[in-house]
């Protein structure tokens, strides 16, 4: 059982390593920059900025490790630049075997198509799994090296939240990915939908009028930069990103059994 899942994550393995050595790397310049800047004025330097762009770059307080982490490696890093990575290898996991001729081999094969689709998709779990549980540590151990000091129960706490953010993440990209018929079209596809939505509610939610549109993006259910500083998450934030993201793959598995291949 699993031969598809197990034969898809080994395929990942590679990439899990090279993607998980540069976060780690990233975090190591953002720890030692701020032993450069220390001393800075803060307030001073965003005194001008508007809340929303303050909001929108999790800017909240970078005269404490917890707070520059969470605005500069985790704002962009795991909000952005993760989440359109999974949303970009999700988008390649059926379209990509639609487009060279695989898909009429694997749907040949005594398998329903909902558990193909399915274990093609459980084979991400291996870089989202690989990028916190090794991460975090990487994190503490370059913090504890400048003399710093991070609760590492809220440091866990805010990798294993950034979970379920990245299924919703990894759930438009299959979407795209059973739609579509060339791989670079449904990975594109997915990764300009979480870009907009990104964009949706760190800009555009910010204004009273369009207060509504900012609770349609997976940003608005995950802010790492409090649970740094003090822990704090709303636990109904992850459930409801949880239901989006089992809608998703009802969805994509839903057409994918409908369509003609």
């Amino acid at each position: 059982m699993f031969e598809t899942a197990r034969y898809e994550a080994r395929r990942k393995i590679r990439g899990t390593l090279i993607l998980t050595a540069g976060v780690g790397a990233y975090a190591g310049f953002i720890v030692w920059y701020f032993t450069v800047l220390e001393g800075v004025d803060y307030e001073d330097v965003f005194a001008d900025l508007p809340p929303a762009m303050l909001e929108a770059f999790g800017i909240e307080n970078l005269s404490t490790i917890e707070g520059f982490l969470g605005a500069q490696l985790f704002s962009f890093v795991w909000l952005l630049g993760l989440g359109l990575y999974f949303a970009y290898v999700a988008g390649g996991t059926v379209a990509g075997d639609i487009e060279t001729g695989r898909i009429d081999l694997l749907v040949s094969l005594p398998v329903a198509r909902s558990r193909l689709l399915v274990e093609k998709f459980a084979a991400l779990f291996v870089p989202m799994l690989a990028v916190n549980v090794l991460g975090g540590p990487i994190i503490y151990v370059f913090v504890v090296a400048i003399g710093e000091s991070i609760p590492a129960s809220h440091l866990a706490l805010t990798h294993l939240l950034s979970i379920p953010f990245f299924l919703v993440c990894g759930g438009i990209g299959l979407v795209f990915s059973v739609a579509a018929n060339r791989a670079t079209v449904a990975e594109r596809g997915a990764v300009a939908t979480v870009f907009v939505l990104y964009l949706v509610e760190s800009v555009v939610g910010g204004a009273d009028e369009y207060d509504w549109i900012q609770y349609l993006s997976p940003t608005q259910y995950y802010d790492p930069t409090p649970t740094l500083i003090d822990g704090s998450f709303d636990p109904i934030d992850s459930a409801i990103l949880l239901v989006a993201f089992a809608g998703l793959i009802l969805l994509s598995v839903a057409a994918f059994e409908r369509r003609d291949l």
